[in-house]
């Protein structure tokens, strides 16, 4: 009843308002014959105000087995439902209950979708009855071998997709080719092709971030012998950071996917150990991916705060705080700080009870009677730029309207417009406008540095000095808002022409 208003054969009870699609089946299979497969994508829970009951959705089920298709397939929510179905912070499987519910009333095969993206997951739901199939699209852009990796024992080797939408969907919807954050040859296969090599070389790569990470298994896998150095004792640059926040979780199976490809392909790893020029000599090729700093915003009193890297690396922080900067780190900063305790995609009950997601045998629809209800904030945050603009709007444009949703229901208060006048012991003062009118002090016990980031090159610098030849990638070449696909993409092009 939420669109479909009609008062003729089309609509009104549900025989009339289920019609159309039990016909669209029955044609469909007139047309093909008895032996085609045939398969029907069913919502199981809309997310939206009088969406379907959990008996409408039995009795669609069951009225469109009969009417000639060969498997069901769920879905879950509508494109307009303000509630994520399928991004990072959805813990994996999380609807997979529904399938298992519904396929004891129909007599044809089940298979259950969204947040599936590993072997293991997917075994799961079948081990434990709750369907008779998974499906899978994103996680077979970022590793095209998924099931052959699987099959053969090789699971701790498939690209893991990471359901960040940046280089699928969101290039989607933006009339872009699609290709995958962690894959960038998927849609690419053709123009990015990674050719053994005939001319073996010695290259270094400086910086085991996303793009130097890339770039040295590329390398190392079409036979060049590379030296991966980091001055850091792990692998994995900013990505470390990022996996600190709730609701990017995924991220350290990203990070463990690069540890065990690193090392797969053959590529020497040096941690702790600084680069210098000396170093690289009688290298063939370097390869400076040495990522960024945090940029200086000159605010007076700036000694009063502390970085967004601090923060992320467990620094002490205060009940109250006022976060400088209003882009994608500052958003998850903001985001690590309500949070306390387990993260809401590590725990499924938690998650629905944060967004309002019901039970469809009780409210049509699927929504919970009493709306979202996530846990008080650990910390009152302020979320503040200078822009005079929604804060977030860089985001992501289908994850974008999520982070924005979550940090408002965890009451954080995004200003917009802002000029920092000043960080003092009593906290962040400001005023607003072009004319720096209404100045007022936000009183906060800490004050985050989130003001963006710029390349660390020093190292690129000496070698120029040096007149030694070399490549930058990554946030050492273009170091705004961290940008992972592009670092990626970056450093896998750069290392199939090597």
């Amino acid at each position: 009843t939420h669109v479909n208003r009609r008062d003729d054969r089309w609509g009104g009870d549900y025989a009339n308002r289920m019609r159309l699609p039990v016909e669209v089946v029955a044609r469909v299979r007139a047309a093909v014959g008895a032996h085609f497969i045939l398969i029907y994508r069913i919502s199981l829970i809309d997310l939206v105000p009088d969406g379907s009951s959990w008996d409408e959705v039995i009795l669609l089920a069951q009225a469109i087995e009969a009417a000639g298709a060969t498997i069901l397939n769920t879905g879950i929510g509508w494109h307009e439902a303000r509630v994520p179905t399928i991004a990072t912070s959805v813990p994996r499987a999380a609807f997979v209950h529904l399938t298992g519910r519904l396929r004891p009333y129909v007599g044809i095969p089940v298979i259950a979708s969204n947040r599936i993206n590993t072997a293991e997951v997917g075994e799961g739901i079948l081990a434990d009855g709750l369907a008779d199939m998974v499906s899978m699209a994103r996680p077979l852009l970022a590793d095209p071998d998924f099931v052959r990796k699987a099959a053969t024992g090789r699971a701790a080797e498939i690209a893991p997709c990471i359901a960040c939408n940046q280089a699928c969907l969101d290039h989607t919807f933006s009339g872009k080719v699609a290709s995958c954050l962690v894959n960038p040859q998927a849609c690419n296969e053709t123009a990015l092709v990674y050719t053994p090599t005939d001319a073996p070389k010695r290259i270094a790569v400086v910086g085991a971030g996303p793009a130097g990470m890339i770039c040295a298994m590329v390398a190392a896998g079409r036979g060049h012998k590379v030296v991966l150095f980091d001055k850091a004792q792990a692998l994995g640059g900013q990505l470390n950071l990022a996996r600190q926040v709730p609701g990017k979780e995924e991220f350290h199976g990203l990070v463990q996917w690069f540890e065990t490809v690193v090392s797969g392909t053959g590529v020497e790893v040096r941690l702790g150990a600084a680069a210098r020029v000396d170093d690289l000599r009688g290298f063939d090729e370097i390869v400076v991916a040495t990522g960024v700093a945090p940029r200086d915003p000159g605010i007076p009193g700036q000694e009063w705060a502390i970085s967004y890297i601090d923060v992320l690396n467990g620094a002490p922080v205060g009940k109250s705080v006022a976060i400088v900067g209003a882009g994608g780190i500052g958003f998850d900063v903001a985001e690590y700080l309500v949070h306390s305790g387990v993260s809401p995609t590590e725990d499924v009950g938690l998650w629905r009870r944060e967004w309002g997601v019901g039970d469809p045998a009780v409210t049509p629809g699927g929504l919970a009677e009493a709306g979202p209800a996530p846990d008080a904030p650990a910390r009152q945050v302020w979320l503040l730029q200078r822009k005079a603009e929604k804060p977030g709007r860089g985001l992501g444009k289908t994850t974008g309207w999520i982070h924005r949703a979550a940090l408002a229901m965890r009451g954080v208060k995004m200003l917009g417009g802002v000029y920092y006048e000043a960080i003092s012991e009593a906290g962040l003062s400001i005023s607003h406008g072009a004319g720096r009118e209404r100045p007022e002090l936000i009183a906060v016990d800490t004050v985050v540095l989130c003001a963006g980031q710029i390349p660390e090159r020093s190292l690129a610098d000496a070698l120029t000095a040096a007149n030694i030849a070399h490549h930058v990638i990554g946030g050492a070449d273009v170091a705004s808002e961290l940008d992972a696909k592009r670092a990626i993409d970056q450093g896998a092009r750069l290392a199939a022409r090597l």
